[in-house]
């Protein structure tokens, strides 16, 4: 004899209330009895277009938060290639800040809108290093040698530059310098030596992924504080891409494949990557700041661009929708 399940399907179940979100109860059904109505638990992942940049470029610095971000410097592809201008974020609209002291492009950055920091870039290749107190950049002791298409983690007074590309290892390089907030010294030795790559997280908890050393690379490393370990690769290899991300969790999007430019997104857990919602806008040599669930991606280059996007992630979009008809 047939059962009401085999002919209904499963049950719903009877609740009085509202499960705790969670990413476990995600996809489940349920009656609220108190309210009299279906309800689901839905996970949104997904990016959203934001107010545009003022200026189209792409090898920005990126500092800050979703809705307090900061980029500086790059190029628009026009000449003299390289741009000294910087530009807040509040979470809508672009803001014309301070200018650098000395323009450049291919520039690495870390920290906050109020507190951040840049390193490095060309051209020509320099060291320089600048911290910006919200208001204006300031010229601080240079990097230990020069450096540009680096990658950046951490805080102004903690921070982390790592790879990139400088004369004599055009394929990348290994190198790690941490900054204290007054004076660079030398890290741990990266795995792989590479140039054009992401990195997000803080000074004793960072990950490097992707970037290039004459092959495109879906490599990913760990940096502990003091040396770095080989994990899981990236699910799709590619350089000049951004990251985002406030310790060992967060999220790899753009970038160059070796075929075309990615609007491809990836979220690292902290083990492993998982493909996620791809950008509005392909694109690569973009900026991206920001966290796991709170990301943001601006700029970018062939052809120069100005759009922003943010990056509603996991946990923050867990949400409870009451089932209708309509």
């Amino acid at each position: 004899m047939s059962n009401y399940e085999s002919i209904r399907g499963t049950r719903v179940k009877y609740l009085t209330s509202d499960p705790t979100l969670n990413s476990s109860t995600e996809g489940q059904v349920w009656y609220n009895s108190t309210s009299g109505t279906n309800k689901a638990l839905v996970q949104i992942k997904a990016w959203s277009s934001s107010g545009n940049m003022n200026l189209a470029r792409g090898q920005v610095a990126s500092a800050g938060t979703q809705t307090a971000a900061l980029a500086a410097g790059g190029s628009d592809g026009s000449p003299p290639f390289n741009n000294n201008e910087s530009e807040e974020y509040n979470g809508f609209t672009w803001t014309e800040g301070n200018n650098l002291t000395t323009a450049r492009r291919d520039i690495a950055g870390t920290g906050t809108q109020t507190a951040g920091l840049a390193f490095g870039g060309q051209s020509p290749a320099t060291a320089k290093t600048e911290e910006y107190d919200g208001t204006s950049w300031s010229e601080q002791n240079d990097m230990p040698a020069t450096g540009f298409q680096m990658a950046g983690a951490g805080t102004q007074t903690a921070g982390l530059g790592f790879g990139g590309y400088k004369p004599g290892s055009p394929n990348g390089n290994n190198v790690t310098y941490e900054y204290d907030g007054t004076s660079w010294t030398a890290g741990g030795t990266m795995n792989t030596g590479r140039r054009d790559l992401a990195g997000f997280g803080i000074q004793t908890a960072a990950v490097a992924c992707g970037g290039q050393d004459g092959s495109i690379l879906n490599a990913t490393e760990e940096y502990d504080g003091s040396s770095w370990t080989a994990v899981n690769n990236l699910n799709t290899a590619r350089s000049i891409l951004a990251a985002a991300g406030a310790d060992q969790t967060g999220i790899a999007f753009g970038g160059y494949t070796g075929a075309a430019q990615s609007a491809q997104t990836e979220q690292y857990n902290g083990s492993s990557w998982v493909t996620s919602a791809s950008m509005v806008t392909a694109r690569q040599q973009l900026g991206g700041t920001g966290t796991l669930t709170a990301g943001l991606a601006f700029g970018g280059s062939s052809p120069a661009s100005n759009a922003t996007e943010e990056f509603t992630g996991e946990t923050s979009a867990l949400n409870i929708r009451t089932i209708t008809t309509s």
